[in-house]
């Protein structure tokens, strides 16, 4: 299918506006960020003599060195377990169609119209009456469990457009359920389960509410909570927030730009059918 100059210039130009519209936030953050301490710039305003130590001043401020720890800690925890139960899930949904799967993918469908902030109010009283509140755990777990609805959904997208012939084939071969799983369809599931992993990480890693309710030491909180230590009884030294921001966003940026093209594989192969 060719498409019209017509079609083809306004596709481009919807295009650019929207990597404008992306891209510039991050250069008025970036811009801020070089601004001396203690001022307020205004808009994409490029600083006479930029204040490069800002970096290393946030840095020093958040005490960074120890939310790198316990963010590290977090996503290890959080992103292999996702990982595994969402994608034995995903294949006995999909692909095996076990009984009640239906009812299965309903419920896990209606997890993702459920508010965080709806729901952690009782997770905080629940991490209260369990005693893991104000420790990593108390994190981990319910970031497993809110992931569980997408991961899910994404993982079976992938086994339900599997061919049956390749289960079919593998089967008349006298391969077991677990064979099928392990040595055939778990390798063809490398592209969504990368991608996947790269999203679980990003989200795990700028997660700042949970960490923000259910734990109360600093240390033990994300990378994205070492925000809050740029904000004042009075006022917001608003360069070293920009500063802290970047430096949060950054790990972040480099995964995404490391696995893209994992997780543009895995957009087009659940696109199209078979």
């Amino acid at each position: 299918m060719r498409l019209g100059r017509v079609e083809l210039w306004t596709g481009r130009l919807f295009l650019i506006a929207l990597m404008a519209f992306t891209i510039l936030p991050f250069v008025s953050i970036f811009t801020t960020a070089l601004h001396p301490s203690h001022t307020m710039p205004n808009g994409l305003e490029w600083p006479k003599e930029p204040q490069w130590g800002n970096f290393i001043e946030a840095f020093k401020v958040a005490n960074m060195t120890k939310l790198l720890v316990s963010s590290t800690f977090i996503v290890l925890a959080v992103v292999p377990i996702s990982l595994v139960i969402s994608t034995m899930a995903g294949f006995a949904i999909g692909l095996l169609k076990i009984p009640g799967s239906r009812f299965l993918l309903l419920l896990f469908v209606f997890g993702l119209t459920l508010p965080l902030g709806g729901i952690i109010v009782p997770i905080y009283h629940l991490e209260r009456a369990l005693g893991i509140y104000n420790t990593r755990l108390a994190i981990v777990l319910p970031l497993i469990g809110l992931y569980m609805p997408f991961a899910v959904f994404w993982m079976r997208a992938h086994f339900v457009n599997m061919p049956s012939e390749i289960s079919e084939a593998a089967l008349v071969d006298g391969a077991t359920t677990w064979d099928l799983f392990w040595n055939i369809h778990l390798p063809l599931a490398r592209a969504p389960i990368t991608s996947l992993g790269t999203l679980l990480s990003v989200w795990t890693w700028n997660q700042f509410l949970l960490a923000l309710v259910l734990v109360e030491d600093p240390s033990q909180r994300t990378m994205a909570g070492a925000l809050g230590a740029f904000q004042g009884h009075y006022a917001t030294d608003i360069p070293l927030l920009c500063a802290g921001t970047i430096l949060v966003l950054l790990p972040t940026l480099i995964i995404f730009v490391i696995f893209q093209r994992h997780i543009i594989e895995a957009l087009i192969q659940g696109a199209v059918k078979g």
